[in-house]
C-alpha cells in the first residue's frame, strides 16, 4: 500500500481492482484542516480518465504490475506472440493491447511488455524503427529544400508523411511514439 506522501506524477496505483497511472498531481494545504492531494489519473487498461482527492491519512492500493523484457516473434491471427528473453516462454498479446504498434513490429525486436495480474496490458517498443518505403510518388529534382511532405506507404501498408526526396525502396526511420517519419537511413 502507498501512503498519500508517496503520490507523484507517473506513479502506478490500483483503484477498484484496476491499474491507473497518475498524470497530474497537486498538493493543497488549506488554512484549516488536513492537507489534500488532488490527482488526475488514467486507467492503463482502458485509457479513461479519473480525478480523485485524497486526505493525508489515506492509503492507496499498489497494483500487481510487472514489466518483462521480451522479443517479438510472429503474428498469430488476432494475437501477437512475444518470447521472454530469459525463460524463452511464449506469451500471446491481444491486438487491442498492441494497437498501432503492429505496424512497427519487426521479428526479434526487443520490447517491454507490462503485465497486470499476469495479463499483458501494455507494450513499449524501441523509440525508432527502420522500415522500407514500399509505395510513394517519385520526387521532383530540386525539391529537397522545402518542408513539403507527401504520403508514402511502408511495407505493411501503414501510411506516413515523408519529404519529397524520399523514393520507393528508401529505408526510413520512424518514431514509434508518434508514428511519424524522422529521417532517411543512409545506405552503406
Amino acid at each position: 500500500m502507498y501512503s498519500t506522501s508517496d503520490l507523484r506524477k507517473g506513479l502506478k496505483i490500483e483503484i477498484d481492482g484496476q491499474p491507473y497511472v497518475i498524470t497530474d498531481f497537486q498538493f493543497v494545504k488549506p488554512g484549516k484542516g488536513q492537507a489534500l492531494y488532488r490527482c488526475k489519473m488514467k486507467n492503463i487498461m482502458t485509457g479513461t480518465g479519473l480525478e480523485r482527492t485524497y486526505r493525508s491519512t489515506e492509503k492507496i492500493g499498489k497494483p500487481d504490475l510487472m514489466q518483462k523484457d521480451m522479443s517479438y516473434s510472429y503474428p498469430d491471427g488476432e494475437h501477437f506472440v512475444f518470447m521472454d528473453d530469459t525463460t524463452y516462454e511464449q506469451v500471446t498479446v491481444d491486438v487491442d493491447v498492441v494497437g498501432d504498434f503492429k505496424y512497427f513490429l519487426i521479428e526479434e525486436m526487443p520490447c517491454k511488455v507490462l503485465f497486470f495480474n499476469d495479463i499483458p496490458i501494455d507494450l513499449e517498443l524501441p523509440i525508432f524503427v527502420e522500415k522500407l518505403i514500399a509505395e510513394t510518388e517519385p520526387g521532383a529534382r530540386g525539391d529537397t529544400a522545402t518542408n513539403v511532405m507527401k504520403p508514402a506507404k511502408i511495407d505493411n501498408g501503414y501510411e506516413i508523411q515523408v519529404p519529397l526526396f524520399i523514393n520507393e525502396g528508401d529505408l526510413v526511420r520512424i518514431d514509434t511514439r508518434t508514428g511519424e517519419y524522422t529521417d532517411r537511413v543512409t545506405k552503406k
